[in-house]
């Protein structure tokens, strides 16, 4: 169970990165399953309409715009707050910014992956929310709108146990804390009845003491409100009153003076129950807040605000210390259960590479010997070794380039960050660096920079406060924060990571080192904040996402992983990067060492197309024999398969334009796909060795007996393509049926250089319901047509190289020449057609065993198995039920083109047919015509007489047999005699 969102809204603030881009986050999350049942038809990314709103306000205009597009699309032509009646809302709130994120607190990257998501996606402290807020914490509540902050991490169990019975009012959301830990937070201070009388922030001892329960934990403010429906309509009802309308883009368009409002202490504290309204309303600060304030408290005062706490909940507040966030990077917390946290996540990881337990590495590509030691992460980062990176490090934004800079400075205790930034219409790209200890606000003389005191920092490196602050900035002012340390741009040459690292002074700094960067533009962290390009930052963030994705291709695909590929075509098709996927599945499949790699590489290829045609252009299901790809097919029957892959892919292109051409590009995939799983299954050949022993004497039988087997799970996981996504295992038992092995063959020695294939009625002593002798070459050539009388055993002969074929070398000169004569096999099952106890299958093994040993050889359990794979092919058994499938669907097709073309008696005579065939079609283009059918058993023209007899309602009916003809058409001369006056050529025939 989940909650079913009407519309999830993200706020952001105004001047710091994309709508658009954060729009296509929220896409990607949309993509990707994680919103509900049913994602929510509104999906929006909202800027706040001023730079400092503040968390009230924010949520004030997002309940606007929320209101405004869910009336437009109910119909109406003006804002109505009926809609918010039975709408489910959540409004998420990014906050504030992040010294160690970018992207700001909402996607910060987590160490997990999201195993179950139909798309591949970097998960980030958003997704998180999410699937707690939508699966665990929401569900249950009734309609009305739910406010969430992201600046923090929040475990919640998997039933919290909120109590919506009878709810009225607004509801807070509380987790248990230390006191501790409350000392620098809010606290919720509650009655009896759990409703809240007031919001303590960073409050005294004995104030928090005061909220404290029986277990001394105290209920912290984790920022999460729910609005029901009633206090939601209010409160968007004050967006039109002055100064609150101020707080929406309608006020800004207005030319309103901007005002701002704080979620809890402007909003949900004016119903604390111990708030009077003279102390909320001169509490509010300045003229325009207070004036605010007292609109919010007519508004809203009537309404109980009641508090739920979390039982076994967590709540950790994303703080600006480069050690917590550290911290909370590497000891993986138990968060959401649908996310998977691990060491590596989303990256590429080279073999050389040593990750120590305890260290960190999402969405990077490491290539060569890198070495990260315990309490380090890297995020984002492409780096090429040899690197030592040691302990306490955070490492984020690198680019390969970043590489040869590194080698020579040893790391520990540091954050080094990349940033992509825009001043004006110039993008560039700026490198800081920093300490593990340092914190970003304490005055220079308390502080430290790289996690020493800024005098002996200044003492290594020569830098002097001078460069860092101007002379009118007051000693409190001057701070990490504001110190002008991080080049931007320089008069001679490009400026790179080297810039910074100097700074370190790890060795004596060079004159040069300190002049360059005296000479080059800096700016301080406090300048560069309003400066982040994040549309830039996610941007390079997925194209870095899909480069170590085509490695994970490469590595899934060549080393023959049990992992599908299917999610991270969805995401690169989603996101524009499936030629770079296409490319690198043909350069895969064209230099794979085998065949089987191939035909996965060509199977992924089908499924990209697939998505790119995003669910239009009709079933993947269909023909796959256009003459257009006739040459790439010729050059993978050929076994040229790297000609064949180059053939496909110049194919491709021409098909590439619209939805209904990717489909049928994509059957085309799966057709190479299933020439070269032949091929594959084929090299199981390959695996099959033999042992010469002693040859049996002339008549002298050697009989096999094999039991029945029962498939107790995972059949056909084994079998191309579900094995390529999700691996084979399957589960089976060895049975006796009524108390005997079932299934067996015997083979003797004959002195007659001829081969006698006998099938038995049910025992070895029983008569023979089928005989045939084969004394010419020519009499095995049907033995890859699985109807054909004596298919299988002929397909045996072969593939024990018993008898050669095609052979120059006559059937009786082999037989002679090896053997001394030939062989008469006998063959049985007490099984019924159709029993699903692998009759077929077994009956093979027993024959090749009683093959080989009859022939002087001796083949290992493994090769048997090998064996049978590869007479299997040979006999051409697999593509039958596929067919049958295809016939099924394509009926069904027919129907929707026609309807009503399934006349009555039809009907029943499918019905009555269907657990005797693999498929079943009427043949006429609209319906009509002959019904076709393909049985599951050969030479069923008489039982399906017999079925079809005791059905009630057919009338007349006639039933045909039909077989595949391989020769086309001939041509055939019949001379007879002419009667008198006959016209010449009356009688002859052509």
């Amino acid at each position: 169970m989940a909650a079913e969102w009407s519309a999830i809204l993200l706020t952001c603030r105004r001047g710091h990165g994309s709508v658009s881009a954060l729009q296509r986050e929220l896409e990607v999350r949309r993509l990707r399953g994680g919103l509900g049942p049913r994602p929510p038809a509104l999906l929006l990314a909202v800027e706040d309409p001023w730079a400092h709103l503040g968390s009230g306000g924010a949520t004030l205009n997002a309940l606007l715009v929320a209101a405004e597009h869910l009336s437009a699309r109910a119909g109406c032509t003006v804002v109505t707050a009926d809609v918010l009646r039975d709408a489910r809302i959540l409004i998420l709130h990014m906050g504030r910014d992040f010294s160690f994120d970018d992207c700001g607190r909402a996607f910060t990257c987590l160490p997990a992956e999201e195993p179950g998501a139909p798309a591949e996606a970097l998960v980030c402290n958003l997704d998180s929310l999410l699937g707690t807020m939508t699966h665990r914490l929401c569900v249950g509540s009734p309609p009305g709108v739910w406010v969430c902050s992201t600046d923090m991490l929040l475990t919640v169990p998997s039933t919290p146990g909120i109590n919506w019975d009878s709810f009225q009012g607004v509801r807070v959301i509380a987790v248990p804390g230390s006191p501790a830990y409350a000392r620098n937070h809010g606290v919720y201070l509650t009655n009896e009845q759990g409703l809240v009388r007031d919001i303590i922030y960073k409050g005294t001892e004995a104030q928090i003491q005061q909220c404290a329960g029986p277990d001394g934990t105290v209920p912290l403010v984790c920022g999460i409100v729910f609005f029901s429906s009633d206090a939601a309509e209010q409160l968007l009802a004050t967006h039109v009153i002055p100064p609150l309308d101020a707080c929406t883009y309608m006020g800004l368009d207005s030319g309103a003076p901007p005002i701002q409002l704080s979620l809890f202490f402007d909003i949900v504290l004016c119903m604390a129950g111990g708030m009077t309204e003279e102390d909320f309303v001169k509490g509010g600060g300045d003229t325009s807040v207070r004036s605010a304030r007292s609109v919010l408290w007519t508004a809203l005062r009537g309404f109980p605000l009641s508090m739920a706490c979390i039982p076994n909940a967590s709540y950790d507040y994303m703080t600006a210390s480069a050690s917590d966030h550290i911290r909370s990077l590497t000891l993986l917390p138990g968060s959401a259960s649908h996310l998977r946290f691990c060491k590596t996540a989303h990256s590429h990881v080279d073999q050389p590479c040593l990750l120590e337990d305890g260290s960190s590495v999402t969405n990077c590509l490491l290539e060569g010997a890198v070495q990260l030691a315990a309490g380090s992460v890297i995020q984002h980062c492409h780096l090429q070794g040899p690197l030592v990176i040691g302990p306490g490090c955070l490492l984020s934004g690198l680019d390969v380039g970043s590489s040869p800079a590194l080698r020579g400075h040893p790391l520990r205790d540091v954050v080094l960050q990349g940033h992509h930034i825009r001043l004006r219409d110039l993008p560039c790209r700026v490198f800081t660096l920093t300490g593990r200890l340092d914190d970003w606000q304490i005055p220079v003389e308390e502080a430290t920079y790289l996690n020493v005191p800024w005098a002996e920092f200044f003492q290594q490196t020569g830098v002097r406060e001078g460069d860092l602050w101007d002379a009118e900035t007051p000693r409190r002012s001057r701070c990490l924060l504001s110190a002008r340390l991080f080049p931007v741009l320089h008069a001679r040459e490009a400026l790179g990571l080297k810039d910074v690292l100097w700074l370190l002074g790890l060795a004596t700094v060079a004159s040069e080192q300190l002049a360059h960067w005296r000479m080059a533009w800096r700016m301080s962290w406090q300048e560069l904040l309003p400066c982040l390009d994040m549309e830039a930052e996610l941007g390079a963030r997925q194209a870095l996402f899909f480069l170590q994705g085509q490695c994970k291709v490469r590595r899934v695909l060549l080393g023959r992983q049990d992992s599908s590929l299917l999610p991270l075509a969805r995401s690169a098709v989603h996101e524009g990067y499936h030629e770079a996927m296409l490319g690198t599945l043909d350069e895969v499949a064209s230099t794979a060492s085998d065949a089987g790699i191939a035909a996965r590489a060509l199977a992924c290829i089908a499924e990209v197309l697939g998505c790119m045609a995003q669910g239009e252009g009709g079933l993947r299901s269909g023909p796959a024999a256009n003459r257009e790809w006739a040459s790439a097919f010729g050059r993978l029957e050929s076994g040229d398969i790297a000609g064949g892959v180059q053939k496909l892919a110049a194919e491709r292109q021409k098909w590439m334009s619209r939805p209904a051409l990717l489909v049928r590009a994509a059957r085309h995939y799966e057709g190479a796909e299933q020439i070269l799983v032949r091929k594959a299954v084929m090299s199981s050949c390959q695996f099959i060795t033999v042992e010469q022993v002693e040859l049996p004497p002339l008549g002298h039988w050697v009989q096999v007996v094999c039991p029945a087997r029962l498939d107790l799970s995972g059949g056909w996981s084994d079998t191309p393509p579900i094995t390529y996504e999700h691996g084979g295992a399957v589960v089976d038992v060895a049975v006796l049926v009524d108390g005997c092995r079932p299934i067996g063959a015997r083979v003797r020695r004959i002195v007659q250089p001829e081969l006698r294939l006998v099938s038995l009625s049910g025992t070895p002593r029983s008569e023979a319901v089928a005989e045939l002798v084969c004394r010419e070459l020519e009499d095995l050539q049907d033995y890859c047509q699985p109807h054909a009388p004596g298919a299988l055993l002929k397909a045996a002969f072969i593939c024990t190289q018993i008898v050669q074929f095609p052979s120059q070398t006559p059937l009786r000169a082999q037989l002679m020449e090896s053997y001394g004569g030939g062989f008469e096999v006998h063959t049985w099952s007490k099984l019924p057609h159709g029993s699903g106890l692998g009759t077929s299958s077994i009956l093979a093994g027993a024959v090749m065993a009683s093959l080989y040993r009859a022939a002087g050889k001796a083949a290992s359990t493994e090769s048997l198995i090998h064996a049978v794979l590869h007479l299997e092919q040979r006999l051409t058994t697999g593509d039958l039920l596929l067919l049958g499938k295809c016939l099924d669907c394509y009926w069904q097709q027919k129907k929707c083109m026609a309807p009503g073309c399934e006349p009555l008696a039809v009907g029943r005579m499918m019905d009555a047919l269907r657990p005797y065939v693999h498929g079943q079609c009427l043949a006429g283009a609209g319906g009509g015509g002959f019904l076709y059918v393909l049985t599951k058993a050969p030479r069923q023209k008489e039982a399906l007489h017999r079925i079809l007899a005791n059905t009630e309602g057919l009338g007349n009916f006639s039933i045909h047999s039909i077989e595949v003809d391989t020769g086309g058409f001939s041509v055939e001369v019949v001379e007879c005699g002419m009667k008198d006056g006959a016209h010449p050529g009356g009688d002859r025939a052509v």
